[in-house]
C-alpha cells in the first residue's frame, strides 16, 4: 500500500470516529425520566469502562495478560490513570457545556482549547518538544482560528436571538455559566493527550500498530469514569434522584440508548488508534498533529449536528457564513502539516 494511500486511509478513518463521538449524544436525547446526573453515569459505565476494555483486549498477544503489562510499567500506568483523572474534570464538565451552550456552541469552544493544548502539552510534559515542529505549530494555529470563527458565529447567535428562542433551541441556555464550563472543560480535556503520551510504551512489539495506543486509552478512560461517577453519585444523593435506577420499566430502552451513546463516543479514540496505524511510518508529522485533528474534525462535525438539531434555526445568513467559513478552515487545518511536511 503505498504511503499516499494508508495517509488517506487513517485521516478517514479518525474523521469516522469523529463523526460517531459528534453523534453520540443524540442517543442521550431518547433518555426518558433520567435526570442528568443518571444517565451521564449509565453511559460513562459504556463509554469509559466496558467498550475501552474491549478494544484494549484487542492489542493483547495471546498468552500476553493486560493487567500483568500494566504491573510491569507501574509508574507509566498510574500517570496514565492520574491524567485520566484530570481528563475526567474536562469530561465531565464537557457535558454541561453541551446543556448550557447547546451541541454546537459548546463543544466548539471546550473541543478548540482541548486540541490546541492536547497537540502540545503532550510532548512538553513527556520531554518530547522535538516532534512538535513547525508544520505542528502552523496547524495548531490554524485550528485555532478555525475554532475562533466559529465562536464568533455562536457570539453572533447569541446576540441576535430573543432570550425565549435561545431556549427553545437549548433548554438550559446559559452563556456565562456555560462560557465557564466550556472553558474550564477544554483545559482539562487536554489532559487525555497527556495521558496517552505518558501510556505511549503500553503495549506489547507483537502488537498490531493500529491497537497500539488503546491499552492506554483504557487507563485514562478509568481515571476519567472516577472522577464522572463520584460526581454523578453525589448529584443522585443531592437531588434525590437514586430513584431513577428503580424505574424498571425505562431500563430496557435506556439502557440501549446509554450503549448507544457510549460506543459512539468511544469510536473517536478507537478510530484514533487505528489512524495513527495507518499514519505511522509514512507521515510522522500527523502522528504529531493527529490529535488536534481529531478535535478539529470533532468541532466540525458538531456543528453540522447543530444545525440539523436546529440550534442556528432563525440567524442571520450572515452568522451562517461566519460559521461555515470556520468550518472550511477547520478541515483546511487537518490537511496542512501534511502539505508543509
Amino acid at each position: 500500500m503505498g504511503a499516499t494511500l494508508s495517509i488517506l486511509i487513517g485521516l478517514l478513518i479518525i474523521a469516522v470516529g469523529a463523526f460517531c463521538q459528534s453523534s453520540s449524544y443524540v442517543p442521550i436525547n431518547k433518555v426518558r425520566s433520567w435526570s442528568w446526573e443518571s444517565y451521564w453515569l449509565v453511559q460513562g459505565i459504556f463509554a469509559w469502562l466496558v467498550f475501552p476494555f474491549l478494544g484494549a483486549l484487542l492489542a493483547v498477544p495471546q498468552g500476553e495478560s493486560l493487567f500483568a503489562m500494566y504491573a510491569a510499567y507501574p509508574r507509566e500506568s498510574l500517570l496514565t490513570i492520574l491524567f485520566g483523572v484530570l481528563w475526567g474534570i474536562g469530561g465531565l464538565t464537557f457535558g454541561l457545556s453541551m446543556r448550557y451552550l447547546g451541541v454546537a456552541l459548546g463543544q466548539s469552544i471546550a473541543l478548540g482549547l482541548c486540541s490546541g493544548l492536547g497537540a502540545i502539552l503532550g510532548p512538553v510534559f513527556t520531554g518530547k518538544t522535538g516532534d512538535l515542529t513547525t508544520a505542528i505549530w502552523v496547524g495548531v494555529i490554524v485550528t485555532l482560528i478555525g475554532i475562533a470563527i466559529i465562536g464568533i458565529a455562536g457570539g453572533m447567535k447569541t446576540a441576535a436571538l430573543p432570550e425565549e428562542e435561545k431556549k427553545k433551541a437549548v433548554k438550559d441556555f446559559n452563556f456565562g455559566k456555560g462560557l465557564f464550563v466550556a472553558v474550564l472543560s477544554g483545559v482539562m480535556s487536554a489532559c487525555f493527550s497527556i495521558g496517552l503520551s505518558f501510556g505511549a510504551d503500553l503495549h506489547w512489539e507483537a502488537t498490531k500498530p493500529i491497537f497500539a495506543t488503546l491499552p492506554a486509552t483504557f487507563l485514562v478512560t478509568i481515571g476519567g469514569f472516577l472522577t464522572n461517577a463520584a460526581y454523578c453519585l453525589f448529584q443522585n444523593s443531592r437531588n434525590k434522584t437514586f430513584s431513577d435506577y428503580r424505574q424498571g420499566s425505562l431500563w430496557a430502552g435506556n439502557i440501549i440508548f446509554c450503549a448507544l451513546a457510549g460506543i459512539l463516543w468511544y469510536s473517536q479514540f478507537f478510530g484514533l488508534s487505528l489512524g495513527k496505524g495507518f499514519l505511522e511510518g509514512n507521515s510522522a508529522v500527523l502522528v504529531t498533529f493527529s490529535w488536534c485533528i481529531l478535535m478539529a474534525l470533532n468541532v466540525t462535525f458538531s456543528n453540522v449536528w447543530g444545525i440539523v438539531l436546529k440550534e442556528w434555526k432563525g440567524v442571520s445568513k450572515k452568522t451562517i457564513a461566519v460559521l461555515v467559513a470556520g468550518l472550511l478552515v477547520l478541515i483546511f487545518s487537518t490537511f496542512l502539516p501534511q502539505l508543509m511536511a
